[in-house]
């Protein structure tokens, strides 16, 4: 069961998908307490030091997928690695575009 979730789909600009590309960037380089726009409402959250980064590219056809997920514990648990948090590997697969 997940205690929060906000989700948003909406077509957007370019410059528009920069500015909000912008202000996650800006909050994770920031860390601590930030505040994200997602559609009209904003959303806080606490960024740790380190977090863990999944990137995924997928052309299909002529649709062109990129999904970029950040997700981190908010508790610690000492002594504890899940094994999804293992140093992240690069995995590539080459295709003709």
């Amino acid at each position: 069961m997940t205690d929060v979730r906000v989700e948003r789909s909406e077509t957007l600009s370019r410059a528009e998908a920069a500015r909000w590309l912008q202000a996650l960037s800006t909050a994770l380089a920031k860390g601590g307490d930030v505040t994200l726009p997602v559609g009209g409402v904003t959303v806080a959250v606490h960024v740790p030091e380190k977090v863990r980064a999944e990137f995924e590219i997928e052309v299909e056809g002529d649709q062109v997928e990129i999904q970029l997920e950040f997700s981190w514990r908010t508790t610690a648990v000492p002594g504890f690695t899940r094994p999804d948090e293992e140093p992240m590997g690069l995995e590539t697969t080459r295709a003709s575009l």
